[in-house]
């Protein structure tokens, strides 16, 4: 049995994180996950990402990748089953749905098949608004002095 952890505190001291909080109570709720097909991620540079997929035996038909915000649904559908008399049969034919939960302004470059194996290219595009940029500070011309003046509170006599 998997632990489950409570993420409520965090809900109440944190501001902005909504999305990853509850990427982690979904990811707590999951029940297991089929390993097939097998795939790979890796990091290919600063801001630049691949997932290599073994899917033998599927044509880029029957391959369908979804690329909606934040999220990568890549499925497989064989199109015709052969009625074959299989002494063994080693490569799986099945139907599957592989979903990855992508991180904010990342986005699909492209996918190509090659070998059985499904590769598809992401990269990370920050807008330029959202860089970290530096503030130039000015100087500031004291500002002229002014009068001051006390208001006093006029006093009745008794």
């Amino acid at each position: 049995m998997r632990p489950t952890f409570d993420f409520s505190p965090l809900f109440r001291s944190t501001v902005g994180f909504d999305r990853l909080l509850n990427t982690l109570e979904n990811a707590n709720r999951l029940e297991a996950v089929e390993a097939w097909p097998p795939y790979d991620i890796v990091k290919a540079g600063e801001d630049t990402y691949r997932i290599t997929m073994a899917v033998a035996g599927f044509t880029p038909e029957e391959l369908i990748l979804d690329h909606e915000p934040n999220l990568l649904v890549v499925s497989g559908q064989k199109a015709n089953q052969e009625n074959a008399q299989y002494l063994h049969r080693g490569i799986a034919h099945r139907d599957f749905r592989r979903r990855f939960e992508l991180a904010d302004h990342v986005k699909v470059t492209g996918a190509n098949l090659a070998d059985g194996l499904l590769t598809i290219d992401l990269v990370r595009e920050i807008p330029e608004e959202m860089k970290p940029r530096r503030i130039e500070i000015g100087r500031a011309t004291a500002l002229p002095p002014t009068e001051t003046k006390q208001i006093e509170a006029e006093q009745k006599a008794a």
